[in-house]
């Protein structure tokens, strides 16, 4: 009998499953950043293109995962400093009552649940997105992206004052959301 080597994927098909072993993680942290479905999803395109023209060096790569996070948070950042003077001149339109004023959060009904982890995560999902971008941004590159607060403040062209007042603002906000939603904050 004649021996056939055994068959390896086409190109394509390893592609397919080294893009389906990562999307998730890439989505995710372009949504964190970014606080949107939409915009997530096209950064999560344009990290799979960069990584499809760089599969070669990246598909035996122990640090591939890690390639891909960078580039999403990078693809996000990106995204997310563009519309930085958005941001500002609406917050700068905000008197300083405005800024502080608590938002209005619904609160449990019942008793509290026991949740899973995953239905955490999307509860901690959700909350996030209540905030609002300068305020949400430098607590996720904070928390999730694991930047060091100079760093955020480099990224985003603002003081370093500045970051910290968000991240503890932004803090007690997701705090009280959660709170309403029957979660502690250090759930995540």
């Amino acid at each position: 009998m004649a021996r056939h080597p055994p068959e390896t994927p086409a190109p394509q098909d390893e592609f397919a499953s080294f893009m389906r072993a990562y999307q998730d993680m890439v989505f995710s942290t372009a949504a964190r950043i970014t606080g949107r479905d939409g915009p997530a999803e096209d950064i999560a395109q344009q990290v799979f293109l960069k990584a499809y023209e760089n599969f070669a060096q990246l598909r035996a790569s122990p640090a591939a995962g890690g390639w891909l996070k960078t580039v999403a948070r990078n693809l996000a950042l990106n995204h997310a400093t563009r519309y930085r003077r958005r941001w500002r001149f609406f917050s700068e339109m905000r008197s300083e009552d405005d800024d502080d004023a608590e938002p209005e959060i619904p609160q449990p009904e019942g008793e509290v649940a026991d949740f899973d982890a995953d239905t955490r995560r999307a509860i901690v999902a959700e909350a996030l997105q209540k905030l609002p971008d300068h305020r949400r941004l430098p607590l996720v590159l904070y928390h999730f992206e694991e930047m060091s607060y100079d760093e955020i403040a480099r990224q985003l062209g603002i003081s370093l004052p500045k970051v910290k007042i968000d991240i503890m603002r932004a803090r007690g906000a997701l705090a009280k959301i959660l709170a309403a939603r029957g979660l502690t904050a250090d759930c995540f």
